[in-house]
């Protein structure tokens, strides 16, 4: 798969990945993740839980998710993402799309 255009343009490296699978990352982490459709493509291959703690896991503090998706789906990784510690608030939907939009933001916290 090329990635798009604009994200070189803007002098950025965009990854596609296989969410079911573990991701290599080191020594990286990373500032945004976009999932488009992501958990309607591979409900019947992963569970959200996995997924949404690889995220967590590869995203720095202070890190954003986009998730686009039905809201359905969004409705359930709403209180998921909230017990990772994560800003999680809906968005407008998409302009002439089916789905909504769920912007997450990984907190910067430190225990004690």
């Amino acid at each position: 798969m090329q990635e798009p255009g604009v994200i070189y343009e803007r002098g950025l490296i965009g990854t596609y990945q296989d969410w079911c699978e573990p991701f290599s990352t080191y020594p990286r982490t990373y500032d945004l993740i976009h999932a488009a459709w992501l958990f309607s493509a591979i409900s019947k291959r992963c569970s959200v839980e996995v997924v949404l703690m690889e995220m967590d896991r590869i995203l720095r503090p202070e890190g954003a998710v986009i998730f686009c998706d039905s809201h359905a789906v969004l409705r359930t990784i709403q209180p998921l993402a909230k017990r990772l510690r994560w800003d999680a608030r809906f968005e407008a939907n998409r302009p002439g799309g089916s789905g909504r939009i769920l912007v997450c933001v990984k907190k910067y916290w430190v225990e004690g």
